[in-house]
C-alpha cells in the first residue's frame, strides 16, 4: 500500500504498509483505528481516494474484488447455511470453474488440512463456532488466492476456543506459506500468528516491527501502554528515579524482588502458574509478575530496578 487514503465524516486513513511474499502481517489497534478499512480496501470492497496498492508487479486498485486473488474471512464466518462443509469450500472452485476431479481433490486437501473430513457432509448450523471458523478458513484457502485477509477471525469464538483455534490458525498460515493480512485488537493474537506486526491508530501507521522488536521497544506513551505494559514512568517520575526527565519504560525484566531499596506489596493478583504484585517503590507504583514469592498485600520486600534495561519513551502523540 502506497499512500493510500481514505476518508470518513471525521475519520482520514493514510497508510504506506509492505508485506513480504509469504508472510503474514497483523494490523492491530483499537476500534476505529482504521484495520477494517485497510482490509476492505486491499480486498477491493472500498475504493481508496488516493495512492495504490500492489502486489509484485502487478496494481491491484482498478480491479473488481473477485480479480483480485485474494481469500476473506470474516468475523461472522458468512457461511452459506443451505450448503455443506464439503459444498461451502467447493463453492469458490465452481464459480473459477475448475473441473470436478480437481474441485474434490483440493476439497478433500482442505479438510484435511483444517481437520474438517469428519464434517463433510454438515450443514453449518450443527457445527462448532470453532468448526464454522475452520470452514469460512478452508473455503478461504481453497481456491490458491495469492493474499489472505482475515477480519478479527477468532472475534467471536470464546476465550478456551480462541486460545485452541489460535495455535491451529498459526500452524495452518506457516504449512501453507500464503501472504496474509490479519487484522486483530488483541495483542496475544497478534504476536502469535504474525511474522511482522503494524500499530495502528486514529487512521495512521504507529509502528511496525517484528513481534518480539515491538513489545520490547514501543516508540512512545500510547503504544506502550496499548502493548499491555504496566510500567510507563511519566517525566517527572522519571526525573524522581534520577533519569531524564522524559517518559521511561520499565520493562518486565527491569524488576526484581528480594533485593535492592525497600517496597510494599499493595495488591497480589493470582492468576494460577504466575502471580503479579503492585508495589510501592520510593513514592511509585510499579507491576512486578513472576512465580509466586510468598508476599502477600501489606507486606514489605526489596525491589530493584536494573536501570540499563529501562527505555526512553516518546511524549504520547495527540
Amino acid at each position: 500500500m502506497e499512500d493510500v487514503r481514505k476518508s470518513y465524516p471525521g475519520f482520514v486513513l493514510r497508510a504506506t504498509l509492505e508485506v513480504p511474499l509469504g508472510q503474514t502481517l497483523a494490523l492491530l489497534g483499537p476500534s476505529g483505528s482504521g484495520k477494517s478499512t485497510l482490509l476492505r480496501l486491499v480486498a477491493g470492497l472500498e475504493t481508496p481516494e488516493a495512492g495504490r496498492i500492489t502486489f509484485g508487479d502487478t496494481d491491484l486498485t482498478p480491479l473488481p474484488p473477485e480479480r483480485r486473488g485474494v481469500g476473506l474471512v470474516f468475523q461472522d464466518y458468512a457461511l452459506f447455511p443451505h450448503l455443506t462443509v464439503y459444498e461451502n469450500i467447493a463453492f469458490g472452485l465452481r464459480e473459477g470453474r475448475w473441473n470436478e476431479a480437481r474441485i474434490e481433490s483440493r476439497v478433500r486437501e482442505m479438510l484435511e488440512l483444517t481437520h474438517l473430513s469428519p464434517h463433510a457432509r454438515k450443514r453449518p448450523e450443527a457445527l462448532s463456532g470453532g468448526e464454522r471458523q475452520r470452514v469460512a478458513l478452508a473455503r478461504a484457502l481453497a481456491p490458491e488466492p495469492r493474499l489472505l485477509l482475515l477480519d478479527e477471525p477468532l472475534g467471536a469464538l470464546d476465550l478456551r476456543l480462541r486460545e485452541e483455534l489460535l495455535l491451529e490458525l498459526r500452524d495452518i498460515l506457516r504449512r501453507t506459506t500464503v501472504t496474509a493480512l490479519v487484522v486483530t485488537h488483541d495483542q496475544a493474537e497478534a504476536f502469535l500468528l504474525a511474522d511482522r506486526v503494524t500499530v495502528l491508530r486514529a487512521g495512521r501507521v504507529v509502528q511496525s516491527g517484528s513481534p518480539e522488536g515491538l513489545y520490547l521497544r514501543p516508540q512512545d506513551v500510547w503504544t506502550a501502554r496499548f502493548l499491555g505494559h504496566r510500567n510507563v514512568l511519566s517525566a517527572p517520575e522519571s526525573r524522581s528515579l534520577g533519569l531524564p526527565e522524559v517518559p521511561h519504560l520499565v520493562p518486565p525484566a527491569a524488576l526484581e524482588i528480594g533485593e535492592g531499596h525497600p517496597a510494599r506489596v499493595l495488591e497480589r493478583l493470582f492468576y494460577g502458574s504466575r502471580v503479579g504484585l503492585w508495589l510501592e517503590y520510593r513514592g511509585l507504583r510499579l507491576y512486578w509478575e513472576g512465580p509466586d514469592p510468598g508476599l502477600k498485600e501489606g507486606q514489605a520486600t526489596d525491589l530493584t530496578i536494573r536501570f540499563e534495561h529501562l527505555l526512553a519513551l516518546n511524549e504520547e502523540a495527540a
